[in-house]
């Protein structure tokens, strides 16, 4: 089965060098450039959603331009907007829906892009009851582990999965590749794979999982 999403064809692209975000999580934003100023004005007089995309190493020489990004992101809509007086935003996103970049669009000082809305596969129960503990009792191996949100079972594993994804301390690629899998079990098994390496590299001496 999916979790059935809807988003707009064409949304306004907010590409960052270390931020991936997922569906159901908020995202504070402070926005200061004055291409993405126009973009949130944009997008809080239109349909208030905002496409968050990585972008690819090597992105420094180009960054005012078009470098290139990660073609699966995730959009969000505008939950709460601040205008300073100075023209910057404070803004909280709402995750909605994973996509897939098809092609940009130019005529624009910011990024826009037609996009294909991606749907989550949601598994058997017993599956992802199951992936939910080996993934818990990984990060509880932690002794500095985030234990608040462990201890809340009750939390769907949709959201589960996705919180642990935005929060830990991983590897901005790393989230990318929880961001990039196409179901809730899938995420689980990438996640766990990630805790399990940090985790040899724990016992080696040479990081801790989170911090």
């Amino acid at each position: 089965m999916f979790v059935k999403t809807s988003l707009p064809s064409i949304i306004p692209l907010f590409p960052l060098p270390n931020v991936v975000f997922f569906p159901k999580m908020p995202m504070p934003l402070h926005v200061f450039e004055p291409r993405y100023r126009k973009m949130t004005e944009d997008s809080l007089l239109g349909d208030r959603v905002i496409g968050m995309v990585l972008l690819k190493p090597g992105w420094e020489p180009d960054y005012e331009g078009r470098p290139p990004v990660y073609p699966v992101g995730c959009a969000g809509r505008i939950e709460q907007s601040e205008r300073l007086a100075d023209g910057r935003y404070n803004l909280v996103l709402r995750g909605t829906s994973r996509f897939r970049i098809d092609h940009e669009h130019a005529g624009s000082s910011y990024r826009r892009a037609t996009v294909l809305a991606l749907e989550d596969g949601v598994e058997a129960r017993d599956q992802l009851d199951a992936m939910r503990q080996r993934v818990l009792a990984a990060i509880g191996q932690a002794a500095d582990g985030p234990s608040a949100l462990v201890l809340q079972d009750e939390l769907p594993h949709d959201v589960l999965v996705n919180a642990l994804a935005q929060t830990l301390a991983l590897s901005p690629v790393e989230r990318q590749s929880l961001l990039d899998c196409d179901s809730i079990l899938a995420r689980y098994r990438r996640l766990l794979e990630i805790l399990d390496f940090l985790g040899l590299e724990q016992k080696l001496g040479h990081k801790k999982v989170v911090h």
